[in-house]
């Protein structure tokens, strides 16, 4: 490498972590919103209408969230031409693990055969891919990792109560994942920034198998073990908290919006996704969407969409990328990256 290109005056440059290789994966099953109009009193025209959902993906009864896991990183990790002997550090972002423990990212350690790897989860929900991103940034600026795989996955179709048409209509499954190594230059991640607001707590929430309310026969029977959500109330906190998210973001790092190649934001709803490229003065060229295709995939939303537009090119050297998400908790986040 060219010592040259790593100092600045003299001086060098300051460590960042760079993603080096993405992937993605979903399950093959599709599942339409004229699928949901048998299930559910719902209709295509009404969900499309107030989320710019058309369809999702949903797991076998097979298949894990480790198992959406597995794909996605094996992908990632041929993209960064990375083993799995290399990987040093594993974080699994995700709400909806294997089981409460081990980790989901631990089995995932195992069926990569990734033997030189620490592993642990995150569980910021919608947000989580972009927790786990500050985290594994961290990691690499501060020395203490090399190669990172970060994966985001969800397989939420099955902690959705199929008969509630106010969640089973907006979820989907999917993992998406990337390898972060570190490089000295101008390319890179930028900066991560993480808040969160306790007290909105119950707005999504899925209340039932923690040591609050126990698996038993009354939280089974109250169905407390699926996803609950305030969905206008959720709405409207998330489209005044985004549209301050992303400026504050880009004045931090001295980055006019019209500077901005990219926005991927989380895949939850259409209306939010144009509130905020608007708020930029964004054209939605330069915004991801595939909600369309997955629906609301909670931690694997960014990086399918990150995967998505990679391989399409349509991110270059250079590029200001803007990465920002709203969940649970309630949590929300975003990531600065000059690709």
């Amino acid at each position: 490498m060219n010592s040259a290109r790593n100092c600045q005056g003299g001086k060098q440059l300051p460590l960042k972590s760079r993603i080096t290789g993405t992937g993605s994966y979903a399950p093959e099953r599709v599942l339409t919103n004229f699928d949901l109009e048998r299930k559910v009193d719902t209709s295509d025209e009404w969900i499309t209408g107030r989320t710019g959902i058309k369809e999702r993906r949903i797991a076998k009864d097979t298949e894990a969230t480790s198992d959406l896991c597995l794909e996605a990183s094996k992908n990632a990790m041929k993209a960064a031409d990375v083993t799995s002997a290399e990987i040093d550090l594993i974080i699994v972002a995700t709400m909806s693990g294997d089981m409460p423990m081990p980790s989901t990212a631990s089995l995932l350690q195992k069926k990569l055969g990734a033997k030189n790897a620490g592993a642990f989860d995150v569980n910021a929900a919608c947000s989580g891919f972009l927790y786990g991103l500050s985290v594994a940034d961290n990691f690499v600026r501060g020395g203490s990792a090399k190669k990172v795989l970060l994966v985001g996955a969800e397989v939420m179709s099955k902690f959705i109560d199929w008969h509630d048409r106010t969640t089973c209509v907006l979820f989907g499954d999917g993992a998406g994942a990337v390898v972060l190594e570190p490089a000295r230059g101008q390319h890179g991640i930028l900066s991560t920034h993480l808040y969160s607001d306790g007290n909105m707590w119950d707005y999504i929430c899925l209340p039932g198998g923690g040591s609050l309310n126990p698996p038993s026969a009354k939280t089974v029977k109250e169905k407390m073990h699926f996803v609950k959500m305030k969905g206008n109330e959720t709405f409207k906190v998330a489209v005044r908290t985004l549209e301050r998210l992303v400026i504050d973001t880009l004045k931090k790092n001295k980055v006019k919006p019209s500077e901005l190649a990219m926005l991927i934001p989380h895949q939850a709803n259409l209306r939010i996704i144009q509130a905020t490229a608007e708020r930029l003065k964004l054209p939605m060229s330069k915004v991801a969407v595939n909600l369309d295709r997955y629906g609301n995939t909670s931690s694997a939303s960014i990086p399918i969409a990150l995967d998505e537009v990679v391989r399409a090119g349509r991110i270059k050297k250079n590029d200001y990328i803007l990465l920002e998400a709203f969940g649970a908790g309630l949590t929300w986040a975003s990531a600065l990256i000059k690709w």
